[in-house]
């Protein structure tokens, strides 16, 4: 039997949560027997916020990821990355400058900081190109479904996207749906 294109999914919270965030746990929970890694940023291990900035987060993803694909026995280029938020943003950004990746999960990918459409963070979409799988709540205000279909084709990747009807950025009844949504998408993979 051909082994698998995937062999572990890698998740990293939000600027305000940790790895225990629900959706985060509820993904670990959902996908198995897939490992799925959820990691902490060094600043909350250590207790601090705001979050350390991004230079710093990304030198942290560049250490972490290796490992785990290590310990997992594969390659870099055999786990999806991603995350909720600020992590999943890293983890776009760390693809982007050349991590090798299967693809990105990004959950509640802030596109834009509220009411302030003008501060995009969208300037390494053009660098990404691995499967990407977006999944928002449809009232989000780090960016609305049509920011999204602005922006989105700037990636050179396939992109999906999965709206959730009426939530916000931290979508609180949706976690059954997006583990659906996330297993459907890395069949697919």
């Amino acid at each position: 039997m051909e082994k698998p294109t995937v062999d572990g999914l890698v998740l990293t919270h939000g600027a305000g949560g940790d790895r225990d965030q629900h959706t985060l746990v509820a993904l670990a929970e959902g996908l198995a027997p897939l490992p799925v890694e959820r990691i902490n940023f060094p600043y909350r291990n250590q207790g601090r916020r705001p979050p350390d900035r991004a230079p710093k987060l990304l030198a942290f993803l560049r250490e972490e990821i290796p490992a785990i694909a290590a310990r997992l026995g594969t390659e870099l280029g055999r786990l999806v990355l991603g995350g909720r938020s600020m992590g999943g943003r890293m983890c776009s950004m760390a693809v982007a400058e050349g991590m090798p990746a299967a693809g990105l999960v990004l959950l509640s990918y802030p596109l834009h900081p509220p009411k302030k459409p003008e501060n995009l963070r969208t300037a390494h979409f053009p660098e990404i190109d691995v499967p990407c799988l977006f999944i928002s709540g449809d009232r989000d205000p780090f960016g609305s479904p049509e920011e999204f279909d602005r922006h989105l084709p700037a990636i050179k990747g396939p992109v999906t996207v999965v709206w959730l009807e009426g939530e916000r950025h931290d979508p609180r009844k949706a976690d059954v749906e997006i583990v659906a949504a996330v297993a459907s998408w890395l069949e697919e993979l």
